[in-house]
């Protein structure tokens, strides 16, 4: 396992974890909107790689503190907000080859695919799907998906609160289009001095607050910024999910034929994803 690759990590999911490179000062500017969007803009755009792949797992929780383990492989070709991420499972044997496509581009609408094995069909995610828990984690299929920046709207409403030994800024992130996300409003912290998301708290439509997402042993390696642990807690029921990563590759030029409905239907090599 490569540490400095580890450290380099900078988010999930799609999994649903962006970091960025904030330069600006430790006070809020005049123009409050202006600066949020501004702090969430090197937050999302930090990574600019022409791919990525790693290495990663969920160890999944349930109420009573039973876990389960589920590895996987993501990868994403383009720039976060704007290409298109694979998520596919490795163990255990019975997950094996299950395979997420997800399809983001700037002015567009999002697209989520789902591959199984068992069938070596492609169905398309709808909608309503998006609310669901992703192969029994706690991150909702929405929340793999990569996040798109205009898809909401920004505004700083605190720069006092300390988090893992950083002053942060507490951004509200409210959907421009309330059809396309299962989220009334998501509060994001995010250090003063470092280009990190270090918690989050989503509240459903209703204004409850539903999910929380949390990142520590934040390091600085090689000029990037990164968390190696996040979780995220279903409140409601319990449980809780913790993602690790095992190994991380930059610019290994992928094949953008994997990247489609129908080139994740064949099972390849992890050598043919180079």
């Amino acid at each position: 396992m490569n540490r400095n690759h580890i450290d380099k990590l900078t988010r999930m999911t799609a999994l649903c974890l962006c970091i960025g490179l904030y330069s600006g000062t430790t006070t809020i500017a005049a123009d409050i909107p202006a600066n949020a969007r501004k702090i969430m803009e090197d937050v999302y755009r930090q990574d600019t790689s022409n791919d990525i792949t790693m290495r990663a797992s969920f160890q999944i929780y349930d109420k009573q503190g039973h876990s389960s383990k589920k590895n996987f492989t993501y990868r994403r070709i383009g720039s976060p907000g704007d290409g298109r991420t694979l998520v596919v499972f490795t163990a255990p044997v019975e997950i094996k080859g299950v395979t997420l496509l997800s399809i983001n581009q700037h002015g567009g609408s999002s697209r989520q695919y789902l591959y199984t094995p068992a069938t070596r069909r492609v169905r398309s995610i709808a909608p309503q799907e998006r609310t669901s828990r992703f192969i029994g984690t706690d991150f909702t299929f929405e929340d793999i998906a990569d996040r798109v920046l205009d898809d909401f709207d920004y505004r700083v409403i605190d720069d006092k609160e300390v988090m893992e030994g950083h002053r942060t800024f507490k951004i509200s992130a409210t959907p421009v289009d309330p059809q396309r996300s299962q989220y009334k409003y998501v509060y994001y912290w995010v250090a003063q001095d470092a280009p990190q998301i270090l918690h989050a708290e989503m509240y459903d439509a209703q204004g409850h607050e539903v999910r929380i997402l949390h990142a520590s042993q934040i390091k600085h390696v090689m000029g990037i910024w990164g968390a190696r642990h996040t979780e995220m807690r279903t409140l409601q029921d319990g449980t809780r999910t913790v993602f690790s990563i095992d190994e991380v590759k930059f610019n290994t030029h992928l094949d953008e034929n994997l990247f489609t409905p129908e080139g994740i239907v064949e099972p390849r090599s992890p050598s043919a994803h180079k």
